[in-house]
């Protein structure tokens, strides 16, 4: 089993290449999908590392398949701007997942 990246800027995709972890990068929402889909069916892949850039362009497919998928696991990653996720983003997931507010 092994990474896979889906980045939006060159700099996240050669620091991972370093460390092995091979990947693409990609701008556009119809990218971003097509990006995703095609690592979901990469029967090796166990984790994909997404960008929060990424994940921003298109957050229900994202989460969507955070909540349903049972594999490979998403996980997001800050890119080299710093992090931009929302304040309630991780109570967002939490309520979307278990169906309660916390």
């Amino acid at each position: 089993m092994r990474f896979h990246l889906i980045s939006d800027n060159v700099d996240t995709q050669v620091g991972m290449r370093l460390a092995g972890i091979d990947g693409v990068v990609v701008h556009e929402p119809e990218e971003v999908q097509k990006a995703l889909s095609d690592a979901m069916a990469m029967d090796d892949v166990a984790v994909i590392l997404m960008t929060e850039q990424l994940i921003q362009l298109c957050p229900d497919l994202v989460y969507d398949l955070k909540l349903k998928a049972k594999r490979p696991l998403i996980v997001e990653i800050p890119d080299r701007h710093g992090n931009g996720r929302t304040k309630d983003s991780i109570t967002r997931y939490v309520r979307e997942a278990i169906g309660i507010k916390i």
